[in-house]
């Protein structure tokens, strides 16, 4: 019986060390704390490792060779007043690291705070959601909806770049099943940012009425249809719900 307990114990101890190892995993989660903001969309840990955030991509601020994009300053700033030094809680999705070896996670606040969502709902961020991390794309799709109804952040952006100042819409816009939705003045079109991510080129669009359409290169309304969703194949969109235009 004792050698059962000691084994038991044993055993006990070896999960132990296993589960506290750190290492993320698929659909697995892990706890850390923030060192410091890179820009609005990735920060990095106190064990030096980077965290961009799934399905969100805030205005550039830091890429190489590429100027500083409207908002991005703000995003920036807000994501280091939301995380500089806080501890956190990183839930991961099919991929725990994208292709530069960074972890690619839903990041929580100690208090419960979804801090991916809240970047697209205050309007800090627009969507970005790259298969097969989909797991909260319905979620960041209705709280960007909401941030562009209400003009927040760079939905309230003109032309240049400037605070617009302008009031809440007072009326949806419809989405077309193409995925085309009417410009407002004096806000960045759906097109400015609409460039697929590498070996992803078919767009995935959910319309007003719920309905999940890829479109194709060279399609009829591939042009003027704004990406929610980014596949490689055409298998893959299905998969995940999509369905083609009807003819």
């Amino acid at each position: 019986m004792k050698r059962i307990v000691l084994y038991l114990f044993a055993l006990a101890l070896l999960l132990a060390a296993c589960s506290a190892s750190g290492q993320p995993e698929a659909n697995g989660e892990m706890t850390a704390t923030v060192k410091r903001v890179v820009d609005g969309d990735t920060f990095e840990l106190a064990s030096w490792e980077k965290v961009r955030m799934i399905g969100v991509d805030t205005p550039e601020t830091v890429k190489p060779n590429h100027p500083v994009e409207p908002y991005g300053k703000e995003a920036s700033n807000y994501t280091k007043e939301l995380l500089t030094g806080k501890k956190v809680t990183l839930k991961f999705d099919v991929e725990p690291y994208d292709k530069y070896q960074r972890l690619l996670a839903y990041v929580y606040m100690e208090d419960g705070t979804f801090v991916n969502e809240k970047l697209v709902r205050d309007g800090y961020a627009r969507i970005m959601t790259i298969p097969p991390n989909v797991a909260k794309a319905d979620v960041f799709l209705a709280a960007e909806r909401e941030a562009r109804e209400a003009n927040r952040g760079l939905w309230g952006l003109d032309p240049d770049g400037k605070d617009a100042g302008k009031k809440p819409a007072d009326k949806k816009s419809a989405d077309k099943e193409t995925g085309k939705s009417a410009a407002k003045p004096g806000k960045p079109t759906d097109s400015d940012r609409d460039t697929p991510p590498e070996g992803k080129a078919i767009k995935g669009n959910i319309n007003a009425k719920g309905e999940k359409i890829y479109h194709v290169p060279g399609s009829a309304s591939y042009e003027q249809t704004k990406a929610e969703m980014w596949f490689a194949t055409e298998e893959e969109a299905q998969a995940a719900g999509f369905r083609a235009p009807k003819r």
